[in-house]
């Protein structure tokens, strides 16, 4: 008995995906809820699990192709089990030296129509392709798995080539890559941001004495009881929490001619991936204690960098954090992520001498960066809750205290 493996029903907001990596090829043993294939969207990247135990009996996409909601991606042959015993042509060959499936697979006649049509849209001969169905004949699959492994040795190829040794240091040579579909829609929603919004940046400096001591004091005892480390995220996620709540516009977003202004805090914090930056949300991160936050960001971080967030995770921010300093960043504009109306950078911590009563001392320094959207927030706004940001944070005793 056949089962059929289709893609998952996707959002409204993604029209397709592409098939991006099979874990397995046509004649693999598969396990219940054992991920075989990952589609990529514009926003995430989708892992869809096998339905039954048995053999993958047949891919009807290769990779790189499209695919919308309910196509069929796949058939496994449920409760079949691998052969171990090696068919009679494959004996004939190892006696002769040539199999049945040699001399049929070149013959493009014995082939079926949608395996002929396969080889005509891919300008493939058929005797390129050893064929594995019945007396030798080509399947879908083989020419499916035929088409991807070329594919891949062509990557390889690109990725590995060097320029020979003889060459100069100043040879120009170029790669043409195409851009995956996450960064396409991450180049779309930057430029729309830049193009919609009335964008303006305000900047401050903030001294972290006060929380790397306080870091410093308790990281240990925090560890140990909640099981999570004592990060800067946690104690900007609550001083912008809190300032949010001072300077509700920030927290805002527009709606055509309408201003939404949320009574909750969703806070999103940008997570760099190696396919791009994302952004999941923490919600109602005013009701979290730091160590809930401190886990909902190492927990999205991780699975961010494994491509396994869900669409859900990554909507309906109020307002995003991000830390270019973990790259060595000092100072940026962070440009907002619609439709919201803010967006806080933070940067490199960097020991710099300050004025403090009169002398000059070496403290740790960071410079943040507010981005804000000019038609709804006022610049006496936008400074001002930066300016509440990093009094919170310059002395947390505030942020208990909420003074």
């Amino acid at each position: 008995m056949s089962i059929e493996v289709k893609v998952p029903v996707l959002p409204e907001s993604v029209a397709d995906a592409t098939i991006a990596t099979w874990h397995k090829k046509a004649g693999d043993k598969v396990s219940r809820d054992e991920n075989i294939v990952d589609l990529e969207t514009d926003k995430v990247v989708l892992e869809v699990p096998a339905p039954a135990d048995g053999i993958l009996e047949e891919i009807l996409f290769a990779e790189g192709d499209t695919v919308t909601s309910g196509e069929l991606l796949a058939k496994i042959a449920e409760g079949a089990v691998e052969s171990k015993a090696k068919p009679e042509s494959a004996k004939q060959e190892e006696t002769t030296g040539k199999s049945s499936g040699d001399e049929v697979s070149s013959d493009n006649q014995s082939t079926s129509p949608a395996v002929r049509r396969m080889l005509a849209e891919h300008d493939l001969e058929p005797s390129q392709i050893k064929g594995s169905g019945k007396d030798g004949r080509i399947t879908k699959d083989d020419v499916v798995a035929f088409i991807a492994s070329n594919r891949d040795k062509a990557k390889s190829s690109s990725v590995q080539t060097k320029a020979p040794e003889s060459m100069s240091s100043g040879s120009r040579e170029e790669r043409r890559v195409p851009m995956s579909r996450l960064r396409a829609k991450i180049a779309e929603r930057l430029v729309e941001a830049q193009h919609n919004a009335a964008m303006l940046t305000t900047f401050n400096e903030i001294n972290l004495k006060a929380v790397m001591d306080i870091r410093s004091q308790y990281k240990d005892k925090f560890e140990k009881l909640h099981d999570a480390k004592l990060g800067f995220m946690s104690f900007f996620t609550k001083a912008v929490v809190d300032s949010l709540k001072r300077f509700p516009a920030v927290n805002a977003s527009i709606d055509g001619q309408d201003i939404i202004y949320h009574g909750y805090f969703d806070i999103g914090i940008a997570v760099s991936t190696e396919r791009g930056l994302v952004v999941p949300v923490i919600r109602n991160a005013d009701q979290l204690s730091m160590a809930e936050i401190e886990k909902n960001i190492a927990d999205y971080a991780g699975r961010a960098r494994q491509g396994k967030l869900s669409m859900d995770e990554m909507q309906g921010g109020t307002f995003t954090i991000t830390n270019g300093g973990v790259f060595g960043s000092l100072l940026a504009t962070p440009i907002i992520n619609p439709p919201q109306t803010g967006i806080l950078g933070m940067h490199k911590i960097e020991q710099r001498p300050v004025v403090e009563n009169g002398e000059i001392v070496i403290r740790p320094m960071m410079y943040v960066a507010l981005s804000y959207d000019h038609r709804i927030i006022d610049g006496k706004d936008s400074v001002q809750f930066l300016v509440s940001v990093k009094e919170l944070l310059e002395d947390p005793a505030r942020l208990i205290l909420n003074v």
